[in-house]
């Protein structure tokens, strides 16, 4: 193209050289025309080449910068493998360029790739601070964080990767536990039975379980609102708890008192539930609601002014049960006097029926301490009992002739003979017992021990005393017996043989009755009249009515009767004693 461009100009010069000649141009003008030329030329070339300096000064820059943006993308991403500065030996300026070219668009994409990731994380980094300090409102968005674009490296970006999920984790522990103390606020407000809409949104609106998850509130501020909000439940629920508790303890002390049937006690059942409940065990809705505890409060003030009319029924009540216990322990108690007193003080008004109430609980309870106290030995006393019962009914059995005949029942007569022997054989030893444990406490309560009004110790001692002289009574008959059969042989001998006396026969098989004084040998019937006399002194001393106290006396009887008995065998044999010893008349 230059050659051409060359002869193109030669040939210009020469069709300018042949117009010279024709025209007559003198060579000093032909060289001035041709030095205009050259400088023309020269101007043209100058341009040229500063415009290719020019461009190629543009190249450099671009080519530094090129490299410059390179290197500083290249640290802002860190990517350290990258090269930044290619060979130039090797390389024109634009084929550097050109091959910066797609590291340098690579780099870009992936710097604004970077910048939009640091943007995002950023953002929600910033978010949830706001939500969990409470800066920003329900729905707020942030605005759009400053990103350093000189430290995008991948470091960085888990630095901050990190901040978000330390944040988000506070953030869903935040939510649990909001979600915690709102379920802890709805929980009271069914207990005490109080609105829940109305107190959780005066905390937020957005707690409302209308509001989506997402939307609630987590800042610390109403963490703190529903911490004072609980508090403040909490003690309600105390104090509700509390005075729950004291009415329910007055409704049973007064159900208790006046006998109130468990039909109506029932209808309360759910209320004294809780009588000892804590404050964390009742949960049930409305359980402390002040419909509830001003419902017991009507209910115990009306059984309040109702117990004033019933009293004296409930005060002879207490006393029937003080009675009942002091006869079962068959203790002589005063029945008319106790009564009389508590009239006199129920119509006095001098004591508060709290008061009167109290003292026969005291009473009551004083009872059952002695009753329980007294209970070994009358056990063992009603063991006595029984046995002294068993002797009786084994000395008319074994004066019954029929005894071994084989008649209805015969058998069932020798099981319970076997039986009572053996119960009497142990007699001695628990009288001696009885006699032990009697005096031990009567040294340990400095009282005398009486059985229905009589001292038991006087009981045991008549006993023995009357079994000892029965004792004696038995060893004489025995003698006598065996005198009597000694007698009867010789006279049943004679020169011819045998021979026997009907009269002494019979004399010898009558039984006589008792003598027309009563009086045994020893004057032990006037022991047994004693003994029943000071029976029949307790019972009259206790009251006429009472069936249970009845009963208690009769057990004294019991001992009473097996006494007679003892005694009425005694007088028996001694009886048939004197009639075998009568004179035998001779025969003819």
């Amino acid at each position: 193209m230059a050659l051409h461009s060359q002869t193109s100009c030669g040939t210009l010069l020469q069709k300018l050289q042949l117009v010279w000649d024709e025209v007559g141009e003198s060579d000093e003008d032909r060289d001035k025309v041709l030095f205009q030329l050259d400088q023309e030329c020269l101007d043209v070339y100058k341009r040229k080449v500063d415009q290719a300096m020019k461009s190629r000064d543009l190249l450099l820059q671009a080519l530094d910068y090129s490299k410059m943006e390179l290197a500083r993308l290249a640290s802002a991403l860190g990517e350290k493998s990258i090269a930044t500065s290619p060979e130039k030996t090797t390389r024109t300026i634009k084929q550097q360029l050109a091959a910066l070219a797609p590291t340098l668009e690579q780099l870009g994409k992936q710097k604004k790739e970077r910048i939009k990731e640091f943007a995002d994380i950023m953002s929600r980094i910033e978010q949830i601070r706001g939500e969990l300090a409470g800066s920003l409102e329900i729905g707020q968005q942030v605005a759009i964080p400053q990103i350093n674009e000189d430290d995008l490296t991948d470091e960085k970006l888990r630095d901050f990767q990190s901040q978000l999920q330390e944040l988000e984790k506070k953030k869903r522990e935040r939510l649990k536990k909001v979600f915690e103390h709102v379920s802890t606020v709805h929980g009271l407000c069914t207990v005490l039975g109080m609105e829940y809409f109305s107190i959780i949104t005066e905390v937020h609106n957005s707690l409302d379980d209308s509001v989506s998850k997402d939307r609630k509130s987590i800042s610390s501020d109403t963490l703190s609102k529903l911490d004072r909000t609980i508090a403040t439940l909490n003690e309600d629920k105390r104090l509700r708890l509390n005075k729950l508790q004291e009415l329910v303890t007055q409704l049973n002390d007064l159900w208790d008192l006046m006998d109130t049937p468990t039909e109506e006690r029932s209808l309360f059942d759910h209320v004294t539930c809780n009588r000892t409940a804590t404050v964390d065990e009742v949960t049930a809705p409305g359980a402390l609601a002040l419909d509830m505890i001003n419902q017991v409060e009507i209910e115990v003030q009306r059984l309040d002014e109702l117990k004033y009319s019933k009293m004296k029924e409930i005060a002879f009540k207490k006393q029937t049960t003080l009675e009942d216990i002091y006869a079962g322990a068959h203790i002589v108690l005063d029945t008319a006097a106790a009564h009389d007193k508590i009239f006199a003080l129920i119509e006095s008004g001098n004591m508060e029926p709290m008061e009167l109430i109290a003292d026969m609980d005291s009473h009551i309870l004083k009872a059952k301490e002695e009753a329980l106290s007294r209970k070994e030995i009358l056990d063992k006393v009603e063991r006595w009992i029984s046995a002294c019962e068993e002797e009786s009914w084994l000395e008319d059995y074994s004066r019954d002739d029929n005894r071994y005949n084989s008649g209805r029942g015969a058998h069932l007569n020798l099981k319970r003979a076997e039986k009572a022997r053996i119960q009497v054989n142990k007699i001695p030893v628990l009288v001696e017992t009885l006699v032990a444990k009697t005096r031990a406490w009567e040294e340990n309560h400095g009282l005398s021990f009486t059985y229905d009004g009589v001292p038991l110790l006087a009981m045991l001692d008549e006993y023995v005393i009357l079994r000892q002289e029965k004792e004696e009574e038995k060893k004489k008959m025995r003698e006598q017996k065996r005198y009597t059969e000694q007698l009867l042989n010789i006279d049943r001998e004679g020169p011819f043989g045998t021979r026997v006396s009907p009269y002494r026969l019979a004399s010898a098989k009558k039984v006589a009755g008792p003598k027309p004084n009563g009086s045994g040998t020893n004057g032990s019937p006037g022991r047994r009249l004693s003994i029943s006399t000071q029976q029949n002194e307790s019972k009259s001393s206790r009251s006429a009515g009472k069936d249970s106290k009845k009963d208690a006396a009769a057990a004294a009887a019991k001992i009473s009767a097996s006494l007679n008995e003892a005694a009425t065998a005694k007088e028996e044999d001694t009886s048939i004693r004197h009639s075998d010893t009568d004179p035998i008349p001779c025969s003819p």
